[in-house]
């Protein structure tokens, strides 16, 4: 769970992205890990679930650190950060989150998701799919 003020935000990362609402200095605490506040599922569920709903969950959720049968779904802000291999935050202790450098009111808290899902995958950028469906419909050519 988020333990610093955010807001959510158009992101020059990908969609949507956390921002943090006041300055950050480095070292801060910026998100807990929480079984009682983050929403746990076990894995075999995703297999159950409606394709738009397997979809949302292999966008929000990653496989809890002490439990791998289980998927976290972080239920506020945290769930909207961004991935980037030069992020302003260290969540190498998997269990916490923490500014890895000062990080100013209004600039987007990025992660690196390797750091707590050790089988992380880039997944293709919805943004961008959606952004060349639209520039080949202006275009009139059909998009597949």
């Amino acid at each position: 769970m988020m333990l610093v003020p955010t807001y959510v935000a158009a992101s020059d990362v990908e969609g949507v992205g956390v921002f943090a609402a006041e300055p950050i200095k480095k070292g801060a605490l910026l998100w807990r890990y929480d079984p009682s506040f983050d929403r746990l599922v076990p894995a075999t569920w995703l297999k159950e679930q409606t394709p738009m709903m397997r979809e949302f969950l292999t966008k929000y959720a990653y496989p809890a650190h002490d439990q791998p049968e289980m998927l976290v779904i972080e239920i506020d802000n945290g769930r909207f950060m961004n991935h980037s291999l030069s992020p302003n935050t260290d969540f190498t202790k998997v269990v916490e989150g923490y500014a890895s450098r000062d990080i100013a009111a209004g600039e987007e808290l990025i992660c690196n998701y390797s750091e707590f899902d050790p089988g992380f995958e880039l997944l293709p950028s919805a943004v961008s799919a959606f952004a060349m469906r639209k520039k080949s419909r202006a275009n009139g050519v059909a998009a597949h």
